[in-house]
């Protein structure tokens, strides 16, 4: 077991030096904007501090003067007042990411009305998971259950139609897709509701069912577009081990087909597979900002989409952060999983 734990060790420095990484980038790249957006958002503030408390002043200098002297004091408050990239307060900006501290968004609040970042996203975490996930796995089940099926019948018409059809599919983006979905079903036939966001208030019974029903389009919308491309995947690993000499042993000693495409053949396919549906699942962790911003589903795409446009960077940092943070720990788990059960991945 000492190279198992040499292995989990080296693979856990990995994984923080990815989000450490990660995290600088970010900041680095958005830095001088960041401090440009506080410092007017500083301005601001001071400006409603005056309307509201309807200060009065003698002239427009005294005004003025007033305000470039509080905005100083905000400045020198929030360390404005040393650059974004000096070691102070780069190290101290990564170290409250790193802890979630992700302060106030500039423009966006979360459905009860706080500004703090990690409020508005973690609000929009469940949503996420709740459709990409669902989805997913919708997606591996029927991929698996079609690939392996296809697979015994390698070159019949039912493997051409389904090659075909992840050829198709493929080929059209999903968002594209989805908006096709939302004109026949929501404004032809009006089976579904054109936004995926539920009009019940969250704190209303009524809400999860309602938040499943309109689930329920983006839903059916992305198992479409994605389970014949899952089944091909499906389908090119299961043909390789149906061509081994033990499969060949089996149908010599007349195990059931049925039962050697399921049980034996997809059984030991399992490890690229394993590893597709683990990528799939981080990825969907933070959610499609395209397929969420045209469902209007209230995920974390969705909050990608809307913090971008209004350019929110605390929210952006956040988000990439947290995003990176799943998918991470997702990689990370998949090859402890890997490492325990193959040790060949420990020796490579």
């Amino acid at each position: 077991m000492g190279g198992f734990y040499r292995f989990v060790l080296v693979r856990s420095i990995n994984t923080l030096v990815v989000l450490f990484a990660t995290l600088v980038l970010t900041i680095a790249l958005l830095g001088p904007t960041m401090d440009r957006i506080l410092l007017d958002g500083i301005k601001f503030y001071v400006v409603e501090e005056i309307n509201l408390r309807e200060l009065k002043f003698d002239n427009a200098q005294e005004r003025q003067q007033f305000i470039d002297e509080r905005v100083e004091q905000q400045v020198k408050t929030i360390g404005l007042d040393e650059p974004w990239y000096s070691p102070k307060r780069f190290f101290n900006t990564v170290l409250r990411v790193m802890v979630l501290d992700l302060g106030k968004s500039n423009f966006l609040t979360s459905e009860s009305g706080s500004s703090n970042v990690r409020d508005i996203i973690l609000e929009k975490v469940p949503k996420t998971v709740l459709l990409f996930t669902t989805s997913t796995l919708v997606v591996t089940v029927i991929g698996l259950y079609l690939g392996a099926f296809v697979a015994n019948k390698a070159g019949s018409v039912w493997d051409r139609l389904n090659s075909a059809f992840a050829v198709f599919s493929g080929s059209f983006p999903t968002w594209w897709v989805g908006m096709l979905m939302i004109f026949a079903f929501a404004f032809a036939y009006h089976i579904f509701p054109a936004r995926a966001t539920p009009l019940t208030p969250p704190d209303d019974p009524a809400y999860a069912l309602d938040l499943l029903y309109h689930m329920l389009l983006p839903l059916i919308t992305i198992v479409l577009v994605g389970f014949g491309a899952w089944a091909y995947i499906v389908r090119y690993f299961v043909v390789g081990i149906l061509g081994e000499d033990y499969i060949a042993a089996k149908r010599a000693a007349g195990i059931p087909e049925r039962r050697i495409v399921y049980s034996h053949a997809l059984k030991n396919a399992a490890p690229p597979i394993v590893t597709v549906v683990a990528l799939s699942l981080a990825g969907s962790f933070g959610g499609a900002i395209t397929v969420e911003a045209v469902f209007d589903w209230p995920g974390m795409g969705q909050l990608y989409y809307h913090a971008i446009g209004m350019f929110d960077i605390p929210v952006i940092i956040g988000l990439t952060y947290v995003s990176t943070v799943i998918f991470v720990i997702t990689v990370f788990l998949t090859d402890i999983i890997y490492a325990y059960f193959d040790p060949r991945v420990k020796v490579a």
